[in-house]
């Protein structure tokens, strides 16, 4: 091996021997870049990462809550029934003065659920205090219509068109006016069973309207089987359907009813279209009240005698049908006894449930039925929506 011999010159000039200071200068800047380049890299890497694992944690927790609520909803729905179970043993009638209308009582017995986190509400309305849009027809036969149901139609509908202009202050398009008589005769065509040319009166509508429109479809000619059908009726305006948008608006959908088919045998069924008076809201008081009167007092008395207590009593007695006479005003007041009655068993049933911001909502509509082997009642579900 040979070694190059270091001259004592080269010694004394030993710089020379080095790299340049800017070129070390060069090098540390160089690596100085490529540090910070990597902690960068790798703070976005780790930030990345914490962000989809804390996605996926919170992705987990609320698919947790969801299906936590879930059950927690569904016990809501089963504790209602369980209370109108209990009503339907102590009462023979149906009210607003029972524990299933009574928001505090229902609370108690919500609270009573050993639910460790969260909330549950429960609330029980009446399906027969609406109006059974079934009804209006004639059913098995489903081509005559029911009298009594149309003019109580006609009532409910020219209410509703009054809130709505009074509500509606600038309405300025023709599509939003409602026509009750031409509404009413267009659901009579779309219930019915027949579909020709002989609509009903000079505003009905069968399928040769309904081919028109874009998109074109068929009249149903037959029941209703969910409520948002009746936004494909002729005449109805989505400021008359609104279904609970605005509590102080309620529309359509919040008055009436698909659920009251009763069975005849062989697969027929037919609807009475009676209204519970002990459970109804004010609209549907005043569509029962002759249209002659100032429906709207006498429909306030209506509510207010079912309502008023004494010392946390209900002071009235609703058993009789004609308890509505009693009313202020009202003696001398008659409503069609084919429109009336203080039974039901036919409920709705809302339970929510929340938890760490998550909220499940479940609506069942469910019907008391006899056994027959037994005697005993017990709830039949005829509709079951989650939300």
């Amino acid at each position: 091996m040979k070694f190059k011999t270091l001259k004592f010159a080269d010694i004394k000039n030993r710089k020379n021997l080095l790299p340049a200071a800017g070129s070390i200068k060069n090098n540390r800047g160089m690596a100085l870049l490529l540090t910070l380049t990597i902690i960068t890299l790798l703070v976005v890497v780790t930030l990345e990462f914490n962000r989809k694992v804390r996605t996926a944690v919170f992705a987990t927790a609320t698919s947790r809550d969801r299906l936590t609520l879930t059950y927690k909803a569904s016990s809501g729905i089963n504790l209602a029934m369980a209370v109108l179970l209990k009503d339907k043993k102590d009462s023979k009638i149906d009210s607003i003065q029972e524990d299933w209308a009574n928001p505090d009582k229902l609370k108690e017995i919500a609270a009573d659920i050993p639910f460790e986190d969260g909330k549950l509400e429960i609330k029980i309305s009446d399906e027969r205090a609406r109006i059974q849009i079934n009804a209006l027809i004639k059913y098995p036969q489903g081509s005559a219509p029911n009298d009594a149901q149309m003019f109580l139609w006609d009532r409910l509908l020219t209410n509703l068109a009054k809130q709505i202009e009074e509500a509606d202050t600038e309405k300025d398009s023709e599509e939003d006016e409602v026509e009750p008589r031409a509404i009413v005769n267009s659901l009579k065509d779309w219930l019915d069973f027949g579909d020709d040319d002989a609509i009903t009166g000079l505003n009905g509508a069968e399928s040769d309207y309904y081919q028109g429109l874009e998109p074109p479809y068929e009249c149903k000619n037959g029941p209703i089987t969910h409520i948002s059908e009746l936004m494909q009726v002729k005449g109805v305006t989505a400021a008359l359907y609104k279904d609970g948008e605005d509590e102080n608006a309620p529309g359509l959908a919040d008055f009436v009813t698909i659920y009251g088919a009763q069975a005849r045998g062989g697969g027929r069924f037919s609807f009475d279209g009676k209204i519970n008076i002990n459970t109804a809201e004010l609209p549907v008081l005043m569509a029962l009240l002759p249209a002659d009167q100032d429906v709207e007092a006498l429909a306030q008395a209506m509510y207010d005698y079912r309502a008023e207590m004494s010392e946390e009593n209900y002071v009235n007695d609703l058993k009789s049908p004609t308890w509505y006479k009693k009313a202020d005003g009202l003696n001398n007041i008659t409503i069609d006894p084919k429109l009336i009655t203080t039974t039901s068993d036919l409920f709705r049933i809302e339970a929510v449930a929340a938890q760490h911001d998550v909220v499940k909502k479940v609506i069942a509509v469910l019907e008391r039925v006899k056994d027959k082997k037994s005697g005993k009642y017990n709830c039949r579900i005829l509709s079951w929506e989650p939300f």
